[in-house]
This record gives structure tokens, sequence and C-alpha cells, in this order.
């Protein structure tokens, strides 16, 4: 990175690239070199980079309207919301700009009905360690990786952390003022690690028994990521608040929280707001997307490639063993627990021309466009398959 390009950000990424074009599921960068890309803008572009009919979609919304205030309906902002509450099984839907934004909403509206209950709730909030929500100060005080909290204390109070896919961690902590249970349903940033059955119906029945909200983060792992439209389906179980965003709008900055009607209806008005959350723009790539997913059996494709892509990873760790220690996950939201620097292979990696993100300090994650072919799959595993012989 030179001076030039860096000299005006606040310098909280460790920039490299520049990429100018991308186009199917590759990014080309300021030189003409060619990437393929196994991250997707961190699962943002589930449709790749060159589907005509989204991106006509989106010319054409800027040639009718913008943006107006919450203040108003628009057609695309109603339709996107009763395709959503469809999707996701919920009654009613809250658009936002992030997936932060998202859950920010999403702790509010737990907090608002723990309130109609009980005005001297404190409004208390079980969440996991090694998850991660957002960079906001709700959404970190929720996050349970505590070198991306302590630097921004005091956060908000009444969050306490329990282990993940330990149900007895999670009953222990709760207490007459706990208004919400809060998890991703497959932990991203923590390690690629998908809730296992009996945590998952375990939450829902504790929450049932104590009437408190069971919140589930599919910001990342939403969206058709795993082979469902929302991966909380693999399971069987409703939750009462959940989150998106990422493939939502695949590039169009723009999240949700949903919520069934019993705790929707504690949200009153003046009680939440946004100026560009849900404007005609965003939305208009929600009701594309939606579209695009159900026309192309989207979710379908998921389940098929997830399935080609994890035996070709569990092959390359068959043939590593000192330098893979685990394949996890589900879908195309897929985890390799290195026993090598996870950097160092990213960093090699994106030499010769494979984009690849890491999950802490360990994990190289792969969540690439949806639309991904078994040759890519192929070519990246052929990458990687170099790497590793280099350590070998």
């Amino acid at each position: 990175m030179s001076i030039e390009q860096d000299q005006y950000f606040i310098h909280t990424y460790d920039r490299s690239v520049t990429f100018t074009k991308g186009e199917d599921v590759y990014l080309f960068d300021k030189d003409g070199k060619k990437y393929l890309d196994m991250g997707a803008g961190i699962a943002v572009s589930a449709l790749g980079y060159s589907n005509e009919e989204y991106k006509q979609a989106l010319k054409d919304q800027v040639d009718t309207l913008i943006h107006v205030s919450n203040l108003y309906y628009t057609e695309p902002s109603v339709k996107a919301a009763g395709l959503l509450a469809k999707a996701s099984g919920m009654d009613r839907v809250f658009f936002t700009n992030s997936g932060a934004e998202a859950m920010e909403g999403a702790l509010k509206l737990a907090r608002k009905y723990a309130y109609l209950k009980n005005p001297n709730s404190k409004g208390e909030i079980i969440a996991m360690n090694h998850s991660f929500h957002g960079r906001t100060m709700g959404a970190l005080s929720v996050t349970g990786t505590e070198h991306y909290r302590t630097p921004f204390e005091p956060l908000i109070g009444g969050v306490s952390f329990a282990e993940y896919n330990n149900l007895e961690s999670v009953e222990q902590l709760i207490t007459k003022d706990t208004c919400a249970i809060l998890f991703e349903t497959v932990q991203g940033e923590g390690g690629i690690y998908p809730a296992a059955e009996e945590f998952m119906t375990g939450i829902r029945t504790l929450c049932d028994t104590y009437d408190i909200a069971m919140i589930l983060d599919e910001i990342q792992c939403g969206m058709g990521r795993t082979g469902k439209l929302f991966a909380y389906e693999h399971y069987g179980i409703q939750p009462d608040i959940m989150t998106t965003a990422k493939a939502l709008g695949c590039g169009v900055p723009v999240g949700a929280f949903a919520a069934t009607e019993k705790f929707a209806v504690a949200m009153r008005v003046g009680d939440h707001g946004t100026t560009y959350g849900g404007n005609p723009l965003a939305t208009a790539a929600v009701c594309k997307v939606f579209e695009i997913f159900e026309k192309e059996h989207l979710v379908r494709h998921v389940s098929q490639m997830g399935l080609y892509f994890r035996e070709c990873l569990e092959k390359l760790a068959q043939k590593y063993p000192a330098q893979i220690k685990d394949i996890r996950g589900k879908g195309l939201m897929l985890g390799m627990e290195v026993l090598c620097p996870n950097a160092q292979v990213v960093k090699r990696a994106l030499e010769k021309g494979l984009i690849l993100i890491s999950a802490g300090s360990n994990v190289i994650r792969f969540v690439p466009p949806l639309v991904i072919q078994k040759k890519h799959i192929d070519a990246c595993c052929e990458i990687l398959d170099e790497i590793f012989a280099e350590w070998k």
C-alpha cells in the first residue's frame, strides 16, 4: 500500500490490493491481475459480480427513486418486507443499513419487551464466548471476544457470556432479569462452529419456559449460505428475533432484524428509527435478490456445492495432517483449522491469485459467492495444495 493510497484513511484495516472490477466469481486489481474470490466481500456477494438482472434492477431503481424518509412507504420496501418475513417465518421486519445496526435493534426490542412486562427489569442478556456481532457499542457489548471489547469499555451493562454449545453454562446465568439469549446459528469469526442440535433446541425450551427472547444472529450464515435460506431451518426451530444482512443485498448496504408478532409489537412509534435503512434502492436490491435466489434454485445449489467443497477440503486434510487439523461448517460456510499460521496461508494465496479470509487466529474461512461451480472449487483446492506442499 502506497502512502498516497492510505494517507486519508483511519488505519483500521491492513489493506493491500486495490481492486478495480469484478466478473463472475473473480476480482481484478488495478494491474489487471485476476483473483479467484473465496471471500465474497465476507459472505456478501452471493450472486458474484456478473448478474446482469441484479445490476439492471439497481439501475432502474436509481432512475426512479433512491431515497425518501421512513415517514412514508415505498413500493420496494413494502415488497421486500413481505419477502423477508415470509422467507424467515417471521411476522414483522425493520430494515437497517448493516448487520451491526440490525443487532442494535434486536437488543432494543428484547429489552423493550422485558420492560413492558416489568418496568424494573434490568434487561440482562446472555451472549456467547468467542462470538462476534458487530463493531457498534451495543453489538460490541454482546461480542464474546475480550480483545474487541476492552479498549472501548465501559460498554452497555447487563451482559454475561456463556459457552457456545454448552447448555448448562447458559442455564446457570439465567436470572429473573434475563431478557434474551443471543448467539450466532453458526459462529463465524469464532472459528466456523455450527450450533449443536441439543444446544439449539435446549435454548428454545429455556426461552419458552422463562418467556425471554431467543435472538439468532444470521448476518453471515443466513441468506442461503448454509444450504437453507436461514441456518436455523436445519434445526426445525424458530427464533423470536433474528438479524440478517450481508447477502441480503448482495453488495448494497442493507440489513434487517425480524421478529414474531409477540415480540414485534413491543416496539411502538418513536422507539426506534433510521434515516437510510430500507430506502428504495436498498430494498429494490433485496427484492431482486430473493427473486434470483428462487428462480436459480440457489439454496439447492449451495447444498450441492457445499458437499463437494467439503469433500475436497477433507482430502487436503488427509494429505496434510501436519498442517490441517479440522474441516467444519455447513454449506458454503466452511472453516479449515490449520496448525501453521493462517495469516501466512492467506497471504501466500493472495500472491497466487486466490482470495481467502481468516476466522480468528487459526482458521481459514471459505464463504465464496453462492454461484460458485465445481471448477472454481477445484482451482481453489489446487492452489491450497501448492501452498501446503511448500510447507510440508
